[in-house]
């Protein structure tokens, strides 16, 4: 194995190589009790109710500024846990590899996956390896599935009511912004990253404070446009929004000068955004500022009882547009 410098076809072939590229590489960064039983399936136990889903990686490039393809897929299962109030737990992880992947860069990708994973405390149980040949894949695919403990129950984008307020974490667009910049190999003067982070810490924190979280979601392909149209639609609400109080970085809104698109729309991988009762939106906005991974947290609009499924976007000069879902392919492979 360790004079192999790349994936061989061999290695997925369900033999001695396979057997040495899943205990050098996935096992000793996943390494757990239940994964080293190396049985058909995990036989797992979870208390109450329980939080499933499951998500494909195909991100390009595989590595970006503030992440990699392993990273986004360990933040995004667990995040997709989180936001229904569930403590991720158990996940499964799948990878298809091309023919001549760097072992090394399988490596580091390993390591990240396994650095996320601490984040939430989480654990990969099961998984699969499979090498396809050389131009049948983009180096490298990544399936994670997962399971979480649910802490808050009744967390749904129909439960949005008049008056409530809505939340974003922090600044929007980041992660679509840092994929673009780096696949067109442009330069900035600042260092742009994704924000691709781990969100449960912080809805934990939110549960523990007594909030009640009417809606959650990570605002990721379709960005905040998408989750608000749906969560507008789901409900049977208006969706009022101040254009002024939604934070954007000043490298993201350049990029979207530059590429004639809105930073309402670019995907992000570590923000999210949340509907309270309007009482508690104070509250919840001193809970999310502690953590670095939500150091814009604001207020940016509440539901209304009129033009109900829409979304108004309200600009600090009076002018008022409907912000729509977003059409066609914005950027393709962003996660």
């Amino acid at each position: 194995m360790s004079e192999k410098k790349s994936i061989q076809l061999s290695h997925g072939g369900g033999g001695q190589e396979m057997g040495q590229l899943i205990k050098s590489v996935f096992f000793n960064a996943f390494d757990n009790d239940v994964l080293r039983r190396e049985e058909d399936a995990a036989v797992l136990s979870l208390p109450g109710d329980t939080a499933f889903t499951t998500d494909s990686f195909t991100v390009s490039p595989l590595i970006f500024n503030g992440g990699d393809i392993g990273k986004l897929a360990i933040a995004g299962t667990a995040n997709d846990l989180a936001m229904m109030g569930a403590k991720p737990e158990y996940l499964s992880c799948s990878f298809i590899i091309e023919e001549g992947f760097s072992l090394e860069t399988l490596k580091t990708i390993a390591a990240s996956m396994a650095e996320e994973l601490s984040v939430s405390g989480a654990h990969i149980v099961c998984g699969d390896t499979k090498v396809v040949p050389k131009g049948c894949a983009d180096g490298l695919f990544i399936n994670t599935t997962g399971l979480g403990t649910v802490h808050a129950s009744g967390i749904s984008a129909r439960n949005l009511q008049t008056g409530d307020a809505i939340i974003v974490s922090r600044d929007i667009g980041r992660h679509g912004a840092t994929v673009l910049m780096n696949r067109e190999g442009l330069e900035l003067e600042s260092d742009l990253s994704s924000d691709c982070a781990t969100l449960w810490p912080a809805v934990e924190a939110l549960i523990g404070a007594g909030i009640e979280i009417r809606a959650m979601r990570d605002a990721t392909r379709g960005g905040l446009s998408a989750v608000l149209n749906e969560w507008a639609s789901s409900s049977d609400v208006g969706i009022s929004l101040n254009e002024a109080d939604i934070p954007v970085c000043d490298e993201v809104r350049g990029l979207c000068e530059l590429y004639g698109m809105e930073a309402f729309d670019l995907a992000n991988e570590g923000t999210f955004v949340l509907a309270v009762p309007a009482e508690q939106a104070d509250v919840a906005l001193s809970v999310l500022q502690w953590f670095p991974f939500c150091p814009q947290a604001a207020v940016i609009g509440s539901v209304k009882d009129e033009r109900k499924g829409k979304v108004v976007l309200n600009s600090a000069w009076g002018s008022s547009r409907f912000l729509e879902l977003p059409q066609g392919e914005l950027l393709p492979r962003i996660c």
